[in-house]
Protein backbone atom coordinates (compact mmCIF):
# COMPACT_ATOMS: atom_id res chain seq x y z
CA UNK A 1 0.00 0.00 0.00
CA UNK A 2 0.87 3.46 -0.72
CA UNK A 3 2.02 5.19 2.76
CA UNK A 4 3.18 9.21 1.87
CA UNK A 5 5.89 10.68 4.52
CA UNK A 6 7.14 13.66 2.72
CA UNK A 7 5.73 16.69 1.46
CA UNK A 8 7.20 16.18 -1.89
CA UNK A 9 5.06 12.77 -2.03
CA UNK A 10 2.21 14.37 -1.39
CA UNK A 11 2.52 17.30 -3.86
CA UNK A 12 2.81 14.71 -6.46
CA UNK A 13 0.07 12.78 -5.42
CA UNK A 14 -2.29 16.00 -5.26
CA UNK A 15 -0.73 17.42 -8.29
CA UNK A 16 -2.10 14.74 -10.33
CA UNK A 17 -5.51 14.47 -8.83
CA UNK A 18 -6.36 18.04 -9.67
CA UNK A 19 -6.15 16.53 -13.18
CA UNK A 20 -9.66 14.71 -12.17
CA UNK A 21 -13.13 15.61 -11.42
CA UNK A 22 -13.10 14.84 -7.93
CA UNK A 23 -11.40 13.50 -5.00
CA UNK A 24 -12.28 11.32 -2.10
CA UNK A 25 -11.30 11.88 1.31
CA UNK A 26 -11.27 10.69 5.01
CA UNK A 27 -9.12 10.96 7.88
CA UNK A 28 -8.56 8.95 10.82
CA UNK A 29 -7.86 10.54 14.25
CA UNK A 30 -8.08 10.13 18.09
CA UNK A 31 -9.83 12.79 20.28
CA UNK A 32 -10.74 11.13 23.55
CA UNK A 33 -8.19 12.75 25.96
CA UNK A 34 -7.58 16.22 23.74
CA UNK A 35 -9.54 18.93 23.13
CA UNK A 36 -8.75 19.21 19.45
CA UNK A 37 -8.97 16.14 17.42
CA UNK A 38 -5.23 14.78 16.91
CA UNK A 39 -5.04 14.01 12.84
CA UNK A 40 -3.22 11.16 12.18
CA UNK A 41 -3.94 9.85 9.10
CA UNK A 42 -5.38 10.83 6.12
CA UNK A 43 -6.76 8.62 3.23
CA UNK A 44 -7.39 9.77 -0.85
CA UNK A 45 -8.22 8.49 -3.84
CA UNK A 46 -8.64 9.77 -7.60
CA UNK A 47 -11.70 8.23 -9.74
CA UNK A 48 -10.57 5.20 -10.79
CA UNK A 49 -10.74 1.11 -9.29
CA UNK A 50 -9.02 -1.02 -6.83
CA UNK A 51 -6.54 0.88 -4.59
CA UNK A 52 -4.01 2.15 -7.30
CA UNK A 53 -5.45 5.33 -7.15
CA UNK A 54 -5.62 5.80 -3.57
CA UNK A 55 -3.31 6.48 -0.78
CA UNK A 56 -2.49 6.90 2.49
CA UNK A 57 -0.26 10.01 4.11
CA UNK A 58 0.79 10.27 7.30
CA UNK A 59 0.70 13.47 9.06
CA UNK A 60 2.76 12.15 11.85
CA UNK A 61 5.93 11.85 9.54
CA UNK A 62 8.99 14.05 10.24
CA UNK A 63 9.34 15.62 7.09
CA UNK A 64 6.04 16.08 5.33
CA UNK A 65 3.59 19.33 5.38
CA UNK A 66 0.03 19.40 4.51
CA UNK A 67 0.10 22.20 2.13
CA UNK A 68 -0.07 20.63 -1.27
CA UNK A 69 -3.48 18.79 0.04
CA UNK A 70 -4.46 22.01 1.34
CA UNK A 71 -3.81 23.30 -2.47
CA UNK A 72 -5.49 20.68 -3.57
CA UNK A 73 -8.63 21.77 -1.03
CA UNK A 74 -8.78 25.57 -2.39
CA UNK A 75 -9.07 24.25 -5.99
CA UNK A 76 -12.37 25.06 -7.02
CA UNK A 77 -12.21 22.53 -10.18
CA UNK A 78 -11.95 19.06 -8.22
CA UNK A 79 -14.84 18.56 -6.12
CA UNK A 80 -13.70 16.89 -2.09
CA UNK A 81 -15.59 14.26 -1.30
CA UNK A 82 -16.20 13.32 1.86
CA UNK A 83 -18.88 11.45 4.10
CA UNK A 84 -19.96 12.89 7.33
CA UNK A 85 -17.43 15.07 6.75
CA UNK A 86 -18.46 17.40 10.12
CA UNK A 87 -15.25 15.96 11.94
CA UNK A 88 -13.06 16.10 9.30
CA UNK A 89 -13.42 19.61 8.07
CA UNK A 90 -13.04 20.77 11.94
CA UNK A 91 -9.73 19.35 11.79
CA UNK A 92 -8.09 20.91 8.83
CA UNK A 93 -10.43 24.50 9.31
CA UNK A 94 -8.41 23.98 12.85
CA UNK A 95 -4.91 23.65 12.02
CA UNK A 96 -4.86 25.43 8.47
CA UNK A 97 -8.28 27.54 8.06
CA UNK A 98 -9.08 26.32 5.28
CA UNK A 99 -12.80 24.56 3.79
CA UNK A 100 -12.41 21.96 0.79
CA UNK A 101 -14.36 23.84 -1.49
CA UNK A 102 -16.36 22.69 -3.58
CA UNK A 103 -17.81 19.88 -0.90
CA UNK A 104 -19.58 17.24 -0.98
CA UNK A 105 -21.20 14.96 1.76
CA UNK A 106 -22.19 11.75 0.52
CA UNK A 107 -24.44 11.30 4.32
CA UNK A 108 -26.09 14.37 3.21
CA UNK A 109 -26.90 13.28 -0.11
CA UNK A 110 -27.75 10.28 1.06
CA UNK A 111 -30.62 11.50 2.89
CA UNK A 112 -31.70 13.38 0.22
CA UNK A 113 -31.63 10.29 -2.13
CA UNK A 114 -33.97 8.55 0.35
CA UNK A 115 -31.66 6.22 1.90
CA UNK A 116 -32.68 6.93 5.19
CA UNK A 117 -31.84 9.04 8.39
CA UNK A 118 -27.34 9.51 8.33
CA UNK A 119 -26.98 6.38 6.72
CA UNK A 120 -23.80 4.97 7.45
CA UNK A 121 -20.93 4.57 5.03
CA UNK A 122 -21.20 1.02 5.67
CA UNK A 123 -24.82 0.77 4.78
CA UNK A 124 -24.16 2.62 1.58
CA UNK A 125 -20.76 0.40 0.67
CA UNK A 126 -23.36 -2.33 1.06
CA UNK A 127 -26.25 -0.90 -1.11
CA UNK A 128 -24.22 1.27 -3.23
CA UNK A 129 -20.79 -0.61 -4.32
CA UNK A 130 -21.79 -4.05 -3.74
CA UNK A 131 -19.05 -4.54 -1.33
CA UNK A 132 -18.86 -5.66 2.42
CA UNK A 133 -16.52 -3.52 5.18
CA UNK A 134 -14.07 -5.06 7.47
CA UNK A 135 -15.20 -3.02 10.16
CA UNK A 136 -12.46 -4.97 12.60
CA UNK A 137 -9.96 -2.02 12.90
CA UNK A 138 -12.62 0.70 13.63
CA UNK A 139 -11.35 1.02 16.82
CA UNK A 140 -7.50 1.60 16.78
CA UNK A 141 -5.43 3.53 18.06
CA UNK A 142 -4.00 4.95 14.53
CA UNK A 143 -1.50 7.43 16.47
CA UNK A 144 0.80 4.32 16.91
CA UNK A 145 3.10 3.43 14.26
CA UNK A 146 3.85 1.34 12.29
CA UNK A 147 0.31 0.95 11.05
CA UNK A 148 -0.90 -3.00 10.73
CA UNK A 149 -1.86 -4.17 7.02
CA UNK A 150 -5.70 -4.38 8.63
CA UNK A 151 -5.61 -0.98 9.92
CA UNK A 152 -3.97 0.17 6.11
CA UNK A 153 -6.96 -1.85 4.48
CA UNK A 154 -9.94 -0.88 6.31
CA UNK A 155 -8.17 2.98 5.60
CA UNK A 156 -7.98 2.81 1.91
CA UNK A 157 -11.41 0.86 2.03
CA UNK A 158 -13.13 4.31 3.63
CA UNK A 159 -11.99 6.62 0.36
CA UNK A 160 -11.74 3.45 -2.58
CA UNK A 161 -15.52 2.65 -2.19
CA UNK A 162 -16.48 5.82 -1.55
CA UNK A 163 -15.56 6.76 -5.05
CA UNK A 164 -18.46 4.61 -6.37
CA UNK A 165 -20.74 5.98 -3.62
CA UNK A 166 -20.10 9.70 -5.04
CA UNK A 167 -20.50 8.67 -8.55
CA UNK A 168 -23.95 6.67 -7.90
CA UNK A 169 -25.31 9.41 -5.84
CA UNK A 170 -23.96 12.32 -7.72
CA UNK A 171 -26.19 11.07 -10.74
CA UNK A 172 -29.34 10.68 -8.77
CA UNK A 173 -29.29 13.79 -7.75
CA UNK A 174 -28.90 15.52 -11.00
CA UNK A 175 -31.48 12.76 -12.74
CA UNK A 176 -34.11 14.45 -9.93
CA UNK A 177 -32.71 17.84 -9.55
CA UNK A 178 -31.79 17.83 -6.31
CA UNK A 179 -28.42 18.49 -6.44
CA UNK A 180 -29.50 22.23 -5.10
CA UNK A 181 -30.70 20.75 -2.32
CA UNK A 182 -27.40 19.21 -0.85
CA UNK A 183 -25.45 22.65 -2.21
CA UNK A 184 -28.13 24.39 0.07
CA UNK A 185 -27.32 21.61 2.97
CA UNK A 186 -23.51 22.47 2.36
CA UNK A 187 -23.83 25.79 3.56
CA UNK A 188 -23.39 25.04 6.99
CA UNK A 189 -20.33 22.58 6.98
CA UNK A 190 -18.58 25.63 4.81
CA UNK A 191 -19.33 28.10 7.47
CA UNK A 192 -16.54 28.52 9.34
CA UNK A 193 -18.27 29.32 12.08
CA UNK A 194 -19.59 26.05 12.63
CA UNK A 195 -15.63 24.75 13.47
CA UNK A 196 -15.74 27.73 16.12
CA UNK A 197 -16.26 27.67 19.86
CA UNK A 198 -16.61 30.57 21.01
CA UNK A 199 -16.03 30.83 25.27
CA UNK A 200 -18.76 33.88 25.96
CA UNK A 201 -21.40 31.65 23.72
CA UNK A 202 -20.47 27.50 25.71
CA UNK A 203 -22.98 28.03 27.83
CA UNK A 204 -25.59 28.01 25.21
CA UNK A 205 -24.95 23.70 25.25
CA UNK A 206 -25.71 23.27 28.73
CA UNK A 207 -28.89 21.66 28.87
CA UNK A 208 -30.45 22.71 32.18
CA UNK A 209 -34.50 22.92 33.32
CA UNK A 210 -33.67 26.54 35.59
CA UNK A 211 -34.46 29.70 33.04
CA UNK A 212 -33.58 31.87 36.01
CA UNK A 213 -31.33 34.77 34.38
CA UNK A 214 -29.26 35.15 37.71
CA UNK A 215 -28.91 31.50 37.57
CA UNK A 216 -27.66 31.28 33.42
CA UNK A 217 -25.44 33.88 34.16
CA UNK A 218 -23.11 31.41 36.86
CA UNK A 219 -23.50 29.02 34.27
CA UNK A 220 -22.22 31.16 31.73
CA UNK A 221 -19.38 32.05 33.57
CA UNK A 222 -18.45 28.47 34.29
CA UNK A 223 -18.81 27.54 30.92
CA UNK A 224 -16.90 30.06 29.86
CA UNK A 225 -14.02 29.49 32.21
CA UNK A 226 -14.36 26.23 30.98
CA UNK A 227 -14.42 26.34 27.53
CA UNK A 228 -10.96 28.37 27.92
CA UNK A 229 -9.23 26.36 30.20
CA UNK A 230 -10.16 23.23 27.84
CA UNK A 231 -8.40 25.29 24.65
CA UNK A 232 -5.64 26.06 26.54
CA UNK A 233 -4.20 23.04 27.80
CA UNK A 234 -6.05 20.95 25.12
CA UNK A 235 -7.92 18.82 26.95
CA UNK A 236 -11.55 17.65 27.16
CA UNK A 237 -13.99 19.74 28.60
CA UNK A 238 -15.54 17.61 30.61
CA UNK A 239 -11.69 16.40 31.79
CA UNK A 240 -12.40 19.95 33.45
CA UNK A 241 -15.88 19.19 34.86
CA UNK A 242 -18.64 18.04 33.13
CA UNK A 243 -22.26 19.53 32.60
CA UNK A 244 -23.57 18.35 35.62
CA UNK A 245 -21.04 19.42 37.79
CA UNK A 246 -21.54 22.71 36.12
CA UNK A 247 -25.11 22.93 36.86
CA UNK A 248 -24.68 21.63 40.72
CA UNK A 249 -22.08 24.68 40.77
CA UNK A 250 -24.44 27.44 39.57
CA UNK A 251 -27.37 26.19 42.23
CA UNK A 252 -25.04 26.05 44.71
CA UNK A 253 -22.64 29.37 44.53
CA UNK A 254 -19.40 27.80 46.28
CA UNK A 255 -17.42 30.65 47.78
CA UNK A 256 -14.32 28.82 49.28
CA UNK A 257 -12.60 25.67 48.39
CA UNK A 258 -14.20 24.38 51.39
CA UNK A 259 -17.46 24.99 49.74
CA UNK A 260 -15.92 22.77 46.87
CA UNK A 261 -15.08 20.20 48.60
CA UNK A 262 -18.71 19.19 49.82
CA UNK A 263 -19.92 19.42 45.90
CA UNK A 264 -21.28 15.77 44.63
CA UNK A 265 -20.53 15.77 40.89
CA UNK A 266 -16.83 17.67 40.81
CA UNK A 267 -13.99 15.58 39.81
CA UNK A 268 -11.27 15.35 42.80
CA UNK A 269 -8.88 16.83 40.43
CA UNK A 270 -10.96 20.12 40.03
CA UNK A 271 -11.87 20.92 43.99
CA UNK A 272 -8.09 22.54 43.89
CA UNK A 273 -5.50 24.40 41.66
CA UNK A 274 -6.25 26.32 38.78
CA UNK A 275 -9.63 24.64 38.20
CA UNK A 276 -10.61 25.42 41.76
CA UNK A 277 -9.85 29.13 41.66
CA UNK A 278 -11.61 29.73 38.32
CA UNK A 279 -14.20 28.05 39.49
CA UNK A 280 -14.88 30.44 42.57
CA UNK A 281 -13.91 33.66 40.40
CA UNK A 282 -16.65 32.21 37.63
CA UNK A 283 -19.43 31.84 40.03
CA UNK A 284 -18.64 35.44 41.71
CA UNK A 285 -18.30 36.95 38.07
CA UNK A 286 -21.54 35.40 37.74
CA UNK A 287 -23.16 36.33 40.63
CA UNK A 288 -21.60 40.15 40.14
CA UNK A 289 -23.19 40.18 36.78
CA UNK A 290 -25.53 43.82 36.22
CA UNK A 291 -28.90 43.23 34.84
CA UNK A 292 -29.02 44.28 31.85
CA UNK A 293 -25.99 42.07 31.01
CA UNK A 294 -27.92 39.14 32.33
CA UNK A 295 -28.03 35.97 29.71
CA UNK A 296 -31.56 36.57 27.74
CA UNK A 297 -33.87 33.58 27.52
CA UNK A 298 -36.06 33.65 24.21
CA UNK A 299 -39.20 33.45 26.35
CA UNK A 300 -41.27 32.66 23.32
CA UNK A 301 -39.82 29.63 22.17
CA UNK A 302 -39.91 28.38 25.63
CA UNK A 303 -43.73 29.25 26.11
CA UNK A 304 -44.72 28.51 23.09
CA UNK A 305 -48.50 27.84 22.41
CA UNK A 306 -48.94 24.67 20.36
CA UNK A 307 -52.18 22.99 19.00
CA UNK A 308 -51.09 19.47 19.64
CA UNK A 309 -53.99 18.46 16.94
CA UNK A 310 -51.80 21.08 14.71
CA UNK A 311 -49.07 19.08 15.23
CA UNK A 312 -50.32 15.83 14.74
CA UNK A 313 -51.51 17.08 11.68
CA UNK A 314 -48.03 18.51 10.95
CA UNK A 315 -46.29 14.77 11.50
CA UNK A 316 -49.21 12.81 9.02
CA UNK A 317 -48.09 15.74 6.63
CA UNK A 318 -44.15 15.38 6.96
CA UNK A 319 -44.45 11.32 7.03
CA UNK A 320 -46.22 11.86 3.83
CA UNK A 321 -43.96 13.90 2.24
CA UNK A 322 -41.26 11.95 3.15
CA UNK A 323 -42.57 8.64 1.69
CA UNK A 324 -43.51 11.23 -1.66
CA UNK A 325 -40.01 12.35 -2.29
CA UNK A 326 -37.95 9.98 -0.34
CA UNK A 327 -36.35 12.16 1.63
CA UNK A 328 -35.55 11.70 5.13
CA UNK A 329 -38.02 13.49 8.18
CA UNK A 330 -35.56 14.26 10.15
CA UNK A 331 -33.60 16.69 6.77
CA UNK A 332 -37.06 18.32 6.13
CA UNK A 333 -38.50 18.97 9.92
CA UNK A 334 -37.27 17.88 13.20
CA UNK A 335 -39.96 17.64 16.04
CA UNK A 336 -39.47 20.89 17.29
CA UNK A 337 -39.93 22.66 13.94
CA UNK A 338 -43.43 21.36 14.03
CA UNK A 339 -44.54 22.05 17.57
CA UNK A 340 -42.82 25.80 16.35
CA UNK A 341 -45.12 25.71 12.97
CA UNK A 342 -48.38 24.32 15.03
CA UNK A 343 -47.77 27.31 17.56
CA UNK A 344 -47.75 29.86 14.74
CA UNK A 345 -44.00 30.44 14.33
CA UNK A 346 -43.12 30.36 10.55
CA UNK A 347 -38.70 31.29 10.89
CA UNK A 348 -37.92 27.33 11.01
CA UNK A 349 -35.90 26.00 8.42
CA UNK A 350 -38.79 23.81 7.68
CA UNK A 351 -40.33 26.85 5.81
CA UNK A 352 -37.81 27.96 3.91
CA UNK A 353 -35.31 27.23 0.74
CA UNK A 354 -36.00 23.48 -0.71
CA UNK A 355 -37.97 22.08 2.27
CA UNK A 356 -40.65 24.81 1.76
CA UNK A 357 -41.03 23.38 -1.83
CA UNK A 358 -40.94 19.83 -0.43
CA UNK A 359 -42.94 20.85 2.95
CA UNK A 360 -42.83 24.22 4.18
CA UNK A 361 -45.67 25.47 1.35
CA UNK A 362 -48.32 22.58 2.20
CA UNK A 363 -47.48 22.86 5.79
CA UNK A 364 -48.72 26.65 5.61
CA UNK A 365 -52.00 25.63 4.10
CA UNK A 366 -52.58 23.19 6.53
CA UNK A 367 -52.46 25.57 9.01
CA UNK A 368 -54.25 28.18 6.97
CA UNK A 369 -57.36 25.34 6.53
CA UNK A 370 -56.52 25.12 3.17
CA UNK A 371 -55.91 21.66 2.44
CA UNK A 372 -56.73 18.52 4.26
CA UNK A 373 -55.18 15.22 4.66
CA UNK A 374 -56.86 11.80 3.71
CA UNK A 375 -56.17 8.14 3.61
CA UNK A 376 -56.35 6.75 0.23
CA UNK A 377 -54.93 2.87 0.13
CA UNK A 378 -51.59 2.68 2.14
CA UNK A 379 -51.44 6.90 0.89
CA UNK A 380 -51.79 9.84 2.96
CA UNK A 381 -53.19 12.51 0.28
CA UNK A 382 -54.15 16.25 0.64
CA UNK A 383 -57.61 17.32 -0.62
CA UNK A 384 -57.23 21.14 -1.57
CA UNK A 385 -60.14 22.61 -0.19
CA UNK A 386 -60.60 26.31 -2.19
CA UNK A 387 -61.61 24.50 -4.89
Amino acid sequence: MNILKTTDALATFCEAAAEHPYVTVDTEFLRERTYYSKLCLVQLAMPGKGDDNAVLVDPLADDISLEPLYRLFRDTSVVKVFHAARQDLEIFFVDEGVIPDPLFDTQVAAMVCGFGEQAGYETLVRKIAKEQLDKSSRFTDWSRRPLSEAQMHYALGDVTHLRDIYEFLAAKLEETGRAKWVAEELQILMNPATYVVEPDTAWKRVKTRNASPKFLAIVRELAKFREIHAQGRNIPRNRVFKDDALTELASTKPQSVQDLGRSRLLLREARKGEVAEGILEAVQAGLACPADQLPKVDKDRSKLQVNPALADLLRVLLKAKTEEFGVASKLIATASELDAIAAGKRDVPAMSGWRADVFGQDALRLCQGEIALTAKGQSIKTINLKD
